[in-house]
């Protein structure tokens, strides 16, 4: 099979490639883009690797008389359902609720080519038209809603997205090893109990009956229990986020009137050489040709980027990418990253300059336990919250060696890091850890930063970082002062650009004006603010719901009247 081309979308293209069948029909929210940073993309062309045909129908219309999920007909395994790189929610929404304008990832920016509830509608679509066919959800979209979260949208308590949509399997994370399973599972006829033995999947299952010689199982608080007690479901919270930050987490079961979810573990992080396999298949790295002449605004923000690893390990309240990605750092081989830096150099729309040599945090590239037999039994959801753990190997070195090999090679003139930067990883309010800590922080300001170095405080007042579990405000400021005098040594203008959250849990107005006076931030320009949005599957989501410190269950206060959340983010661009 050739494959070099680019995956039909139509009858017409179907019939071209001189298909009589199709093994997966791939749904999708978002446009099509045949790009290792997208999870449809690469879903695909894993699964075409291991020899299955695959079809893709991008942000079908789920308004009309669903001619859109039709005319592919059943595929031979099971439709697989995405709601994109964003849940749609989020995607549709500010965090004040408005309706946003447009859609980065839909041609032309037009928004509204895709429903609220996303894999919810697609799904249920799915199963009336097609009701003895397998329908499974995966993406970003189903990933945080596998067990029953909070929906800010709705302001309600929902269960999961499997109970919800009528799915019959989830895959949580990133899928590739566990769609592959599925696939050659369903192609040989296992039976149901074989598939549901697989990782990194979820199931509905009528009764609690499990066998699993290798992990224990965890009987959560019913769905409709957290409806009615919020002590409850914070403890479900406490339970899913303690399982998804260990390497090795047990499997969860939550109740549903007569059903139960089941949540099987998701396999070992992936290896250098499973990473290098996900990015070195054969993407095209472009549009598919249906969107001839039509700008997408995501692919014109990653085109030119490079995604070296994946996870975190941060621990950030706010944040999904522990839940999703792992807290275990999952890395690219050097000669991997070189090699698509060698072809995107050859593509007619790079001009020269990388935009982004990135991952979920830029500068974790490579880093691990010094003693993972210690990872293995640590139940820490950060490696540097309270503190940098003392078994992390904190050392920058792969990381300047990568940036070097990159900026030698020809056609590259210049590659910036565009995504975070944690920079409790190279200093704490005492100073460098060491010279490589100084070395890596003066060659990104000076070498990788297009003259804005943008970090993230979050925030000035210790007491609203501590629910973030973020680092004190004093990080900056030792920051800062190095900032100020490299600055000064280079003879460079650059500006410092910290982001900041207002209306986190436990920040009130009264914080947002200190934050807006702190004198550390004095002949900064300060533009950088976001309103707090609780997404499901987060710490804060959860505080922000129930109104408690999840740790002692004690009343926090958090703002959820609209008006002074806007307020809250106001107040920081007064004069």
């Amino acid at each position: 099979m050739n494959e070099s081309y680019m995956f039909p979308t139509s009858l017409k293209e179907v019939q071209a490639l001189g298909w009589e069948y199709i093994d997966v029909i791939f749904f999708s929210g978002d446009a099509f883009i045949d790009h290792p940073s997208f999870g449809a993309a690469v879903i695909s062309r894993v699964l075409q690797k291991e020899g299955y045909r695959v079809a893709v129908v991008p942000q079908p219309n789920w308004r009309d008389d669903l001619r859109d999920f039709k005319k592919l007909g059943i595929p031979r395994l099971f439709f697989a359902v995405t709601a994109g790189a964003m849940d749609s929610m989020v995607n549709h929404y500010t965090a004040n609720k408005r309706i946003r304008s447009d859609d980065a990832y839909t041609p032309d920016g037009k928004a509204g080519m895709r429903p609220d509830y996303c894999v919810t509608v697609y799904s249920k679509i799915l199963k009336k038209l097609f009701p003895s066919s397998l329908v499974v959800i995966g993406g970003i979209e189903a990933s945080l809603r596998r067990l029953t979260h909070y929906d800010y949208w709705s302001d309600s308590v929902m269960p999961s997205i499997l109970s919800s949509s009528g799915a019959d399997y989830l895959i949580y994370g990133m899928g590739e090893r566990t769609i592959v399973a599925l696939a050659g599972a369903i192609e040989i006829s296992s039976s149901e109990f074989e598939i549901q033995q697989l990782p990194g999947l979820a199931y509905v299952k009528n009764n609690t009956n499990i066998s699993d010689k290798y992990h224990k199982v965890h009987l959560l608080h019913s769905f409709e229990k957290c409806c009615s007690d919020k002590v409850a479901f914070v403890k479900n919270f406490n339970k899913m986020e303690l399982e998804a930050n260990k390497m090795h987490p047990d499997i969860l079961v939550e109740a549903y009137a007569n059903t139960f979810v089941v949540i099987n573990p998701p396999y070992n992080p992936a290896t250098t050489e499973e990473m290098d396999s996900f990015f070195d298949l054969p993407y095209t790295k472009l549009p598919h040709p249906r969107y001839k002449n039509k700008r997408i605004p995501a692919f014109d923000m990653i085109k030119n980027s490079i995604n070296i690893h994946r996870g975190c390990f941060g621990g950030c309240s706010f944040c999904t990418i522990a839940a999703h990605q792992g807290r275990f750092i999952q890395s690219r081989s050097q000669d991997s990253i070189i090699k698509e830096v060698q072809d995107l150099v050859k593509k007619p729309y790079f001009k020269g300059v990388i935009s982004d040599i990135g991952a979920p945090t830029a500068n974790m590239y490579a880093l691990q336990g010094k003693d993972l037999s210690i990872c293995a039994k640590c139940l820490r959801k950060s490696c540097l919250y309270p503190s940098l753990c003392p078994n992390l190997n904190h050392s920058h070195a792969k990381l300047l060696e990568l940036y070097k090999k990159i900026d030698g090679i020809k056609g590259v003139k210049r590659s910036f890091i565009g995504s975070g930067i944690r920079y409790d990883l190279f200093l704490n309010d005492k100073g460098f850890f060491d010279d490589e800590s100084r070395k890596y922080f003066e060659e990104v300001v000076v070498n990788h930063t297009s003259g804005r170095f943008k970090i993230a405080p979050e925030h000035t007042e210790d007491k609203v970082l501590k629910y973030m579990a973020k680092p004190s405000f004093s990080y900056f400021i030792k920051l800062r002062q190095y900032f100020d005098a490299l600055m000064k040594k280079k003879g460079l203008k650059y500006m410092i650009v910290p982001y900041f959250i207002s209306s986190h849990p436990a920040c009130t107005l009264e914080d947002m004006k200190k934050l807006r006076s702190n004198p550390a931030l004095k002949g900064i320009y300060l533009d950088q603010v976001q309103d707090f949005t609780p997404t499901p599957m987060t710490a804060s989501s959860a505080m922000y719901y129930s109104g408690l410190d999840i740790k002692t269950f004690k009343p926090l206060f958090c703002e959820t009247n609209q008006t002074r959340k806007r307020e809250q983010k106001s107040l920081f661009f007064r004069k």
